[in-house]
């Protein structure tokens, strides 16, 4: 067996710094990975997973970091505090406090490990005051938001309290600053939330969104009550800082006041009977759309010429969404709408004879949302962890959910004018990777099919019924987002007959186009290029522990082609 390189010193230039390991986030190293043939390491980052799963039915609904690498270090998050659990569980829904509803009770941290004779080392752990927004009222579906800090300018930038984060020597792990781009400004910092991950560019300027909600205490912060302050946040290398409201980087979109945002058939009381729409004519009722803001996982990415691309979405109405460019200064650029873009849903993906499972009604405009009776929109849901990642032609790419894709999602593709050019139905929550090769491109995502209804959950009604779950697929698009290859999930027992669900949201690529995916079967896959068509068998796999219900986690790559991957609260590090 070859032994693998020595990994390089730790530097300026980090090698997975941040959300999909570069500015673009495209999720590609220049490093041959090593095998997947030896477990490395196996540690635990967050202890509170059993409990967490127990609210759910078994599911861990929480976001959780990309590993960063530098030379011989990785660096971690890591969770401490406590977890009051609810008994019985789920009661969280009401208000109690505890389960997601006492988030604020835990604490985060992050670590920071050295390699040393083939074992990784603890050296420091920083403890941060971030807490993520909360879930009253349910707000976030009791997903986690995830706690991302960015390496960048010989430190580790880490997210903080009230909007603020902390600049961390990447070797002591003590804190240098703490930056606070709202110092002396009249916000409400004690529920001011840094919401994403941290980005970095080239020239190190580090990016983040902020929300300022409503005080629980006062009001619904998120059904109730619309969003107080929402920003985007640039710190300079020398650490000064500047921001922009997301209301000046979407000057077009409809006023927070405003009460005309589109809805859907769900608002309707009484609500029509199923199939919908309830008339090929039927119009739904409009709804209060909220300010703009950041989805809540939302990460900048940051193109080469240094535009900085987001997602924002209206409060009250996921539907009212854009990706916008924003120019270095930090002024608007474009912004451009995912509102009815798709025109795949009655009698393309959804059959329109009123009877068969995923219905639409007898009569209806080929190609409309059964829920609106528009053609269809990408929708910004802060349960997903979805980010923007900035092609080599400098397109731009972002996977949204739908209200009628079997709950799945498209992937859009803009170009760098802001000009929509193609989406492909995908499922769901992923950032995608990228392989350049031969002059162009290709894009990797998952794929899972769910066993979900079309569009009106399972209520009784024959068109509401869930499919059969699967196929579930590794994806591989080329540069107009036609399928190139497709890599199946064939682990198959009495529960899942048609495979396993594609945990992972960010895969990975290296050098050799080899693509890198955890699966809730507990492996790891390594699936190499050359393929076409669907297939089943890896270039490689590698058993780690049973992932059931899992978290979307993603994975990154060290210097040394290591691997490092997460699987229900655990950190595994893989190689030769």
């Amino acid at each position: 067996m070859t032994p693998p390189p020595p990994p390089p010193p730790a530097s300026n230039s980090p090698f997975w710094a941040q959300w999909g390991a570069s500015a673009q986030h495209t999720g590609t190293v220049n490093v041959a990975a090593q095998g997947l043939n030896t477990q490395l390491a196996d540690i635990v980052y967050d202890p509170f997973v059993a409990q967490e799963q127990a609210e759910f039915g078994g599911d861990l609904v929480a976001h959780f970091q990309a590993t960063l690498t530098d030379g011989n270090d990785f660096y971690m998050e890591s969770k401490s505090g406590t977890y009051p659990s609810c008994s019985p569980a789920g009661n969280w829904v009401n208000g109690a406090a505890c389960g997601p509803n006492a988030w604020n009770q835990l604490v985060w941290n992050v670590n920071r490990y050295t390699w040393e004779s083939g074992k990784p080392v603890l050296i420091w752990t920083f403890t941060s005051d971030w807490k993520p927004e909360p879930n009253v009222t349910n707000g976030l579906g009791g997903w986690e938001p995830v706690f991302h800090p960015v390496l960048a300018n010989g430190a580790i930038y880490v997210p903080g309290a009230g909007g603020t984060v902390y600049k961390v020597d990447k070797n002591s792990g003590k804190s240098v600053k703490q930056i606070d781009p709202f110092s002396g400004q009249a916000i409400d910092k004690a529920h001011t939330y840094v919401s994403g991950p941290l980005a970095t560019d080239a020239n190190g300027n580090v990016y983040y969104n902020v929300l300022t909600l409503t005080d629980p205490a006062t009001a619904d912060p998120w059904f109730g009550s619309d969003v107080q302050g929402a920003w985007l946040v640039k710190v300079a290398a020398s650490d000064a800082a500047s921001v922009a409201t997301y209301s000046s980087l979407v000057p077009n979109a409809p006023a927070g006041g405003a009460a005309n945002c589109p809805g859907t058939f769900f608002g309707v009381v009484p609500r029509p009977p199923f199939p919908w729409p309830p008339t090929p004519t039927s119009v739904p009722p409009t709804q209060a759309c909220g300010s703009q803001r950041p989805g809540v996982n939302v990460a900048p990415a940051i193109a080469t010429d240094g535009t900085i691309y987001t997602v924002s979405r209206a409060h009250f109405a996921e539907m009212v969404a854009y990706v916008v460019a924003v120019n270095p200064d930090l002024t608007p650029k474009w912004q451009t709408s995912l509102e009815n873009l798709l025109q795949d849903g009655c009698g393309v993906l959804l059959p329109v004879d009123g009877t068969s499972l995923g219905a639409c009604s007898v009569g209806t405009t080929v190609g409309v949302d059964p829920t609106t009776n528009a053609f269809g929109s990408g929708r910004v849901a802060d349960q997903a962890s979805s980010t923007p990642t900035v092609l080599p032609d400098g397109a731009i790419l972002f996977g949204a959910l739908d209200h009628y894709n079997f709950a799945r999602g498209h992937l859009f593709k803009i170009d760098a004018n802001g000009n929509f050019l193609a989406a492909y139905s995908f499922g769901w929550d992923s950032t995608p990777a990228v392989y350049v090769h031969n002059g162009t491109y290709s894009i990797v995502i998952k794929d899972n099919h769910y066993d979900a209804s079309a569009y009106c959950g399972a209520q009784g009604n024959p068109v509401c019924t869930p499919r059969t779950p699967g196929p579930y697929f590794i994806t591989q698009l080329d540069a107009n987002l036609n399928v190139e290859w497709q890599f199946q999930s064939t682990t198959i027992d009495t529960n899942h007959p048609n495979g396993y669900e594609w945990c992972v949201n960010a895969p990975a690529i290296d050098s050799n186009g080899v693509v890198y995916a955890n699966s809730e079967d507990g492996n790891i896959y390594s699936i190499a290029q050359g393929n076409s068509g669907v297939f089943t068998t890896p270039k490689q796999k590698m058993f780690l522990k049973l992932a059931l219900g899992a978290a979307y986690t993603p994975l990154s790559i060290g210097p040394d082609g290591k691997l490092y991957l997460q699987n229900d609260g655990h950190l595994f590090v893989v190689g030769n």
